[in-house]
C-alpha cells in the first residue's frame, strides 16, 4: 500500500477545498495545518453577503483586461490564504508556527499576511507570477515549497 506523504495529502486537501471557489479566473484553494492537523480551509472568492462575480455580469478584471498578479485592489474576491487567516482568527485559532498549502504561490499581499500570521512553511502546487511576493517572503525567511503533480 502506498500513502501519500503528508504535504501530498494536505495539498490534496487544499485542491478539494478550490472547488468551492467562485472566481471565473482562477479557483484556489488554502489550508493551514498545525502538527499535522487542518485548522482551517479557505477558498477564494467574494465576501459573505456580497454578489460574486458570475452574478454580475462577469469578471471586472477581465473587463479590464487587467493580467496575473496585478491590480489586486480590482478585485471583488478575498483570496483563499486571506480566508483560511481570517476564519483561524474568526474561530480564535492560533495559526503561528503552521505550515499553509495553497494552491497557487501567494501573492504579495496574501504573503504579507502569512509572514504577519506568523506561518512558517507554505507549499504550494503551481506558480504565480508575483516576484515581490516571493522577495518579501525570502527577506523573511520563508521559502515557498512547491510540489509536483504524481
Amino acid at each position: 500500500m502506498e500513502r501519500p506523504s503528508w504535504d501530498e495529502y494536505f495539498m490534496h486537501m487544499a485542491e478539494l477545498v478550490a472547488t468551492r471557489s467562485t472566481c471565473m479566473r482562477r479557483q484556489v484553494g488554502a489550508v493551514i495545518v498545525k502538527d499535522k492537523r487542518i485548522i482551517t480551509t479557505g477558498y477564494n472568492g467574494a465576501p459573505k453577503g456580497i454578489a460574486h462575480c458570475d452574478e454580475r455580469g462577469g469578471c471586472l478584471r477581465e473587463k479590464l483586461n487587467i493580467p496575473s498578479g496585478e491590480r489586486h485592489e480590482l478585485c471583488l474576491a478575498l483570496h483563499a490564504e486571506q480566508n483560511a487567516i481570517i476564519q483561524a482568527a474568526t474561530l480564535a485559532q492560533s495559526i503561528e508556527g503552521s505550515t499553509i498549502y495553497v494552491t497557487h504561490q501567494p501573492c504579495v499581499i496574501c504573503a504579507k499576511m502569512i509572514i504577519n500570521a506568523g506561518i512558517r512553511r507554505i507549499v504550494v502546487r503551481e506558480g504565480y507570477p508575483d516576484e515581490l511576493s516571493i522577495q518579501l517572503l525570502e527577506e523573511a525567511g520563508l521559502r515557498v515549497v512547491r510540489l509536483r503533480e504524481n
